[in-house]
Formats: structure tokens, C-alpha cells, sequence
């Protein structure tokens, strides 16, 4: 009895040791989808900018493919323990026996391929702080494609978040085009809109049907990196060879790489495979958190770094842009409460507090509920009754 009571008495204890454990890696998970968010934008902005040589593109994308299927092929040889034969089998299986169920792979393989070398000629193109912002509308089509192929539904609140998405980007353009400032001779931002739009548009399309490829199936997160990560070097070695192929041959694959140009080929290998890790971590809330501190992050930063001029206009669309994220990022049950809240507190429905009595407990609020805190994991609700 006594044993029972103290492991009776010691749950409380580790339950609060266990909230406090998945809190810190809630905040962690926000300071790395932040930094990799502004960083990869940041980085590709800055290795296009340096004087001297132009590394090609096409190159940086076929390497950093091959850099993520290594190292997903590294985390397959780990989980099979080091046994080469195992491993070797279970790819067989996987990879060829299940030809099918691999050539899914190829349709989101070639757009996120295709997406990669947008990112580039966008960036090349357009400040990174106004890349940032025009970058969210992959949030308006993922909804738009989650919404044909999924058969979601959206509140009306995240239809207003899109609508005052749009708005906010198309702020930010009419800024961009009316600028009067120089601009380098090599940067068109017709050009890098129409990238950022088309990459937005793939970006969309291929998140969901990636998706869906997934609940279908029941092959873990490294090995369909994998399938995508062979893919995507075939499809960027045949771009490469379509688009640059003969100045590839004349100049060489490693043409005006330099320690930056690494720097972002291994951004783009290994951020998305950490985001990977710990998006787990990460609800709607935090992603939106995220992105919008990235939008602040990689403005300030091209304050700094290239010289970019903040005017009100441009504020006035990235705001609009970050409170679009956010309102889109809030749970229903939150967004509910906002248009409660917003509803007229007058008429013959509405129930008027007496003076001097305690106010009613709040539906909305998550004191009571730990499992709708932002910053809390998903799982808590097993942890409580457990």
C-alpha cells in the first residue's frame, strides 16, 4: 500500500517533468524551423550576390539531393543496426519489388526538383525580405489543393486569413514594382515573381499529394526521403544537362562553389530533413510563430546585409502577411472564440452578467485544458490519462 501511495503520489511529479521536457523541445522546434526558414532564404540571397564567379544552380540542387539521400540512406543502415544484408533486402523490398508504390514518388519528386531551381531564380531575382513574404502564398495554395484533392473544409476565418494573405503580398509587389531605388542590372523582378508564384504553386500541389501518397502507405519518413532523394537526383541531372549542360561540360559541376555556396547546399540537404525531426514537435501555432518570426528575422537581417529599405507600404503588407499566418494557424475551436468574440453583445440572446457576481468559467480558454496550450505537445492528452 504504502509503494502503491508513493507511485500514486510521484505521477503528478512526472507528469510535470514530462510537460516541461516536450515544452523545451516545443521551443526548440521554434528556434529551428526559424533560423532554417530565414537562414536557407538569407544564404541563397547572399551566395547570388557575391562579385566573381556565379555558381550554377542547377548543380547546388543535384548536390544537395544527393547530400539528403545519403543521409537517409545512413539513418536505414542504423535502424537495421548496422547489418549491410538487412539493409540491402529491406531497400529491395521497398524500393524495386514495390516498384509501384515508388514510382508514386516521382510526380512530387520532379515538382519539389522543379521548386528548388525556382527558389533560385526567385532569390536571384527579389530581395530575400520581399521573397519571404511573397513565399507565404504557398500557404493559400496548399489550402486551395488541400481543399480539391483532400476534400477539407475551412472555416471562414481561415478563408479571411487567405483573402488578407493575398492582400498583404500583393502589397508588398506593388511596393517592389514601384520602388524607385537601383537595382542591379542582372535582376529583373518580373522574372523573380513569376519564379515565386509558379514555385508557391508547386510547392502547394506537391505537399498534398505528397500527403496523400502517405496515408496510403506505410513506409517510414527516411525511406520515402530516400525514394525522393533518388528521384530528385535523376530529375536534376536531367535539368541540369536541359538548361546549363553545356556550360556544365566547359566549366565543370563545381563552378564558383565557394565556402557560402556549401553553406546553402547543406542548408537545403539537411534543414529540410531536421524540420523533418522536429515538425513532430510542432503544431499549426508554432509553424505559424515561426514563419512569421522568419519574415522578421530575414528583413531585419537584409537591413543589415544587402541594404534593404523598409517603407510603409512594405510594412503595412508584411503585417498583413503575419497576422494572415497566424489567424490561419489557430486551431477551430480558438478561431470559434474569435468570431464569438467579434459577434454583437447585444439583442435577445445575449445573457447579461449581474453586477457582483463572479464572471463564468471561459470555454476558450486552455488554463483549464493543457492540451490546447500552444507551446504543449500534441500526446499530452495520452500523458494525462496515463
Amino acid at each position: 500500500m504504502a509503494e502503491k501511495g508513493h507511485s500514486e503520489g510521484a505521477r503528478p511529479f512526472l507528469i510535470a517533468r514530462r510537460i516541461d521536457s516536450h515544452r523545451r523541445l516545443k521551443y526548440i522546434s521554434l528556434a529551428v524551423l526559424v533560423v532554417q526558414n530565414a537562414s536557407l532564404i538569407l544564404s541563397i540571397r547572399y551566395a547570388r550576390t557575391l562579385p566573381g564567379d556565379r555558381f550554377f544552380a542547377t548543380t547546388a540542387v543535384v548536390m544537395a539531393e544527393v547530400l539528403k539521400g545519403l543521409t537517409c540512406l545512413l539513418l536505414l543502415f542504423a535502424q537495421k543496426r548496422g547489418n549491410v544484408k538487412h539493409l540491402v533486402l529491406f531497400l529491395h523490398e521497398a524500393v524495386l519489388v514495390q516498384y509501384m508504390d515508388t514510382l508514386k514518388l516521382a510526380v512530387p519528386s520532379l515538382i519539389y526538383t522543379l521548386q528548388n531551381n525556382l527558389q533560385y531564380v526567385a532569390i536571384s531575382n527579389l530581395p530575400a525580405a520581399t521573397f519571404q513574404v511573397t513565399y507565404q502564398l504557398k500557404i493559400l495554395t496548399t489550402a486551395l489543393f488541400s481543399v480539391l484533392m483532400l476534400n477539407r473544409s475551412l472555416s471562414r476565418l481561415q478563408w479571411a486569413s487567405l483573402l488578407l494573405l493575398f492582400t498583404g503580398v500583393a502589397i508588398v509587389q506593388a511596393q517592389q514594382a514601384g520602388s524607385g531605388g537601383p537595382r542591379p542590372l542582372d535582376q529583373n523582378p518580373g522574372v523573380g515573381l513569376a519564379a515565386v508564384v509558379a514555385s508557391c504553386l508547386s510547392s502547394g500541389f506537391a505537399g498534398v499529394y505528397f500527403e496523400k501518397i502517405l496515408k496510403g502507405s506505410s513506409g517510414s519518413v527516411w525511406l520515402r526521403n530516400l525514394q525522393l532523394g533518388l528521384f530528385g537526383t535523376a530529375l536534376g541531372l536531367v535539368g541540369l544537362w536541359w538548361t546549363e549542360g553545356t556550360a556544365v561540360a566547359r566549366r565543370g559541376f563545381f563552378f564558383g562553389y565557394t565556402p557560402a555556396v556549401w553553406g546553402v547546399v547543406l542548408n537545403q540537404a539537411f534543414g529540410g530533413l531536421l524540420v523533418a525531426v522536429v515538425v513532430k514537435y510542432a503544431d499549426n501555432i508554432l509553424k505559424g510563430f515561426a514563419t512569421s518570426l522568419s519574415i522578421v528575422l530575414s528583413t531585419v537581417a537584409s537591413i543589415r546585409l544587402f541594404g534593404f529599405h523598409v517603407d510603409p507600404l512594405f510594412a503595412l503588407g508584411a503585417g498583413l502577411v503575419i497576422g494572415a499566418v497566424y489567424l490561419y494557424s489557430l486551431p477551430r475551436g480558438a478561431a470559434k472564440a474569435i468570431a464569438s468574440a467579434s459577434a454583437p453583445t447585444s439583442g435577445p440572446c445575449t445573457h447579461q452578467q449581474p453586477p457582483g457576481q463572479p464572471p463564468p468559467p471561459q470555454l476558450s480558454s486552455h488554463h483549464g485544458d493543457l492540451s490546447t496550450e500552444p507551446f504543449l505537445p500534441k500526446l499530452l492528452t495520452k500523458v494525462k490519462g496515463s
